[in-house]
């Protein structure tokens, strides 16, 4: 038997997603290219643009432990064990997320996590140019065409298969489209956001609780704070687009001032540069991406925010992305045939990222509008009573999510299933006092079977 040629994949964009794909791939044994039109951020620093902070969850260590890298991320890692509701009257509470410090979320930064996991793919025997755009594709030849950025140079590169790993504005999804309809759509929230910062404190602290992802919910609006290894809080305010407030009537810095004042007390002052970071910093639109199709045969495949982008408010983005690279890299090496490969891929990840997707929308209801909802807050208190007297049947929606690796779809399915029996249960109650156990307890066993744990 003569020896297996090393197998060969070329994958356009250089960000989390393709940089942990090349690894999981060259330690696979193939030969790995990678392309990216941006430069190398260990040599010109990061250029971010877009949310600098991410939360990290048991769906994307997991994936960063396949590629060895859980030790190095996690050193730059901060903990979030719920959220700290900062309610219009400058009260606090902090609502876990799980039953312990055993399930919490990880802060992480956008721009160092890029870089540990460039190092890693580069040590795994990836190869990454920078500055190379993808300009074109001619499918029949399986030759890309890349323009080097800073001299404009077009350079062609045969291939065997392309993976897009290039983000929301994908290059190589816009050249499959031009090939074959994928059926994209776009669907824009009406809701946009900008960035802020909270600097460290005088002593060189955080300035706030820093194990907590903060939030001040507002109804139709709200701003969080995600904490920083640099003792920095990353602040992000979320309003409609048009409205009072909205960004069409809060447009300089001194309006947005006077809106932190009036609804953000406690936080304007956290908020030195409020007014120079709002008048310097982009508004960031807000959207979920959907295809049809996410692969040309063997051809081309797309993956994370180029299959299937989303709003950030479940934090799963990232996650979902890496479990991707996950699964590509699993069905890559179950066979010889790629288009197999890659329409096995898509038919395990399609309907998943669909169902993030939804739950990312449905979440942003939840964070604005209900985490100081009082009905809202007794569902919850019932939710983690049922946790305990059903522990394999009854688990919360996040934990689902976040702390455990079933698939999104099954957690969807599930959580709509208790939300259902949460609201019933609490209809017309402010406490829990009296409430008919028997009958709920009948109600979990008949509509909830036993959760495994397993994850695909």
């Amino acid at each position: 038997m003569g020896i297996e040629p090393q197998r060969h994949i070329t994958l356009i964009g250089a960000g989390l997603a393709g940089a942990l794909l090349a690894t999981l791939m060259a330690r696979a044994g193939w030969r790995v290219e990678v392309f990216e039109k941006r430069g190398d951020p260990r040599v010109q620093g990061y250029a971010g643009g877009r949310s600098i902070n991410l939360a990290l969850t048991e769906r994307g260590r997991h994936a960063l432990r396949m590629a060895d890298a859980d030790d190095a991320v996690m050193r730059q890692a901060v903990m979030m064990r719920g959220r700290m509701v900062h309610a219009l009257d400058g009260r606090l509470q902090l609502q876990r997320y799980g039953r312990d410090d055993s399930e919490v979320i990880w802060s992480i930064h956008r721009g160092d996590l890029n870089i540990t996991l460039l190092d890693l793919a580069e040590r795994a025997g990836a190869v990454i140019q920078f500055n190379r755009r993808l300009e074109s594709v001619d499918f029949d030849a399986r030759i890309a065409r890349f323009v080097n950025e800073r001299d404009g140079g077009v350079h062609p590169v045969g291939f065997t298969a392309l993976v897009g790993a290039d983000g929301a504005g994908s290059s190589l999804r816009g050249a499959m489209q031009r090939r074959e309809d994928l059926g994209e759509r776009t669907e824009f929230l009406d809701h946009s956001y900008k960035e802020l910062e909270i600097p460290p404190a005088a002593d060189g602290g955080f300035i706030m609780e820093p194990n907590a992802l903060h939030i001040w919910p507002r109804g139709h609006y709200m701003c969080i704070a995600l904490p920083n290894d640099e003792r920095t809080f990353t602040v992000t305010l979320f309003l409609p687009n048009e409205g009072d407030p909205g960004f069409d009537s809060v447009r300089s810095g001194a309006e947005a001032k006077a809106l932190f004042l009036r609804d953000f007390a406690d936080a304007v002052p956290l908020i030195p540069r409020l007014e120079q970071d709002w008048d310097a910093n982009p508004t960031g639109l807000l959207a979920t991406l959907y295809l049809e199709r996410w692969h040309l045969r063997g051809q081309a495949v797309l993956l994370g925010d180029a299959a299937h982008a989303m709003v950030p408010f479940h934090g799963q983005g990232m996650n979902c992305a890496f479990e991707d690279c996950v699964a590509l890299a699993h069905h890559l090496q179950s066979t010889q045939d790629l288009a197999k490969a890659f329409a096995a891929f898509e038919a395990e990840r399609k309907p998943n990222a669909l169902a993030i997707q939804e739950m990312a929308l449905e979440n942003y209801v939840e964070m604005r509008d209900k985490v100081d909802d009082t009905g809202y807050l007794l569902q919850r208190e019932l939710e983690l009573s049922l946790q305990q007297r059903h522990p394999d049947r009854f688990v919360p929606h996040y934990t689902m999510v976040s702390f455990m690796r079933i698939p999104y779809a099954v957690a969807q399915h599930r959580s709509h299933v208790q939300r259902d029996l949460l609201v019933r249960h609490t209809a017309g109650r402010d406490a829990l006092d009296g409430i008919d156990w028997a009958a709920v307890d009948a109600d979990v066993l008949a509509r909830l079977p036993v959760l495994e744990e397993t994850a695909g």
